[in-house]
């Protein structure tokens, strides 16, 4: 993990993905909503990381939530496809995330989806934001 600490930015570890039919449409191309889940396993996998556990949070009645997503397909992956999905991770407040993430092809190096994730971090209880643990705000000073 690449830390960047002027501008609060982390470059999280890179997510490898093996494209299988169960990802695919019936043209074998990938299916959209998919890759939206590539981009929640590569955000989970930056949490786990920096051993920061959502099974504990939620014990604690505490989530991460998104609050937006954009997302740009740029081309269309497809079966059998190797890819590699790259996290950037810029804090906003001390309850919200920025998630800079795309996904490109580790054999042609074609980038295929790019997007920004918003997440926030709240109360399960009160539905209301709620400061980062400080586990977590400790790797963004």
């Amino acid at each position: 993990m690449i830390l960047n600490y002027m501008n609060k930015i982390i470059k999280s570890e890179e997510l490898q993905i093996t494209i299988y039919v169960e990802d695919t449409d019936f043209q074998g191309f990938v299916y959209h909503a998919n890759y939206v889940k590539f981009f929640e396993r590569a955000r989970s996998n930056f949490l786990s990381t920096i051993k920061v556990s959502q099974r504990e949070l939620r014990s604690k009645n505490q989530a991460f939530v998104i609050k937006s997503i954009n997302l740009n397909y740029l081309h269309a992956a497809e079966l059998g496809d190797n890819l590699v999905v790259h996290t950037a991770v810029e804090k906003k407040s001390n309850a919200r995330m920025i998630f800079h993430q795309k996904i490109r092809c580790i054999d042609n190096k074609r980038e295929y989806v790019n997007g920004k994730v918003e997440v926030c971090f709240i109360d399960l209880n009160t539905k209301k934001p709620k400061k980062f643990p400080d586990d977590l705000l400790l790797i963004f000073k």
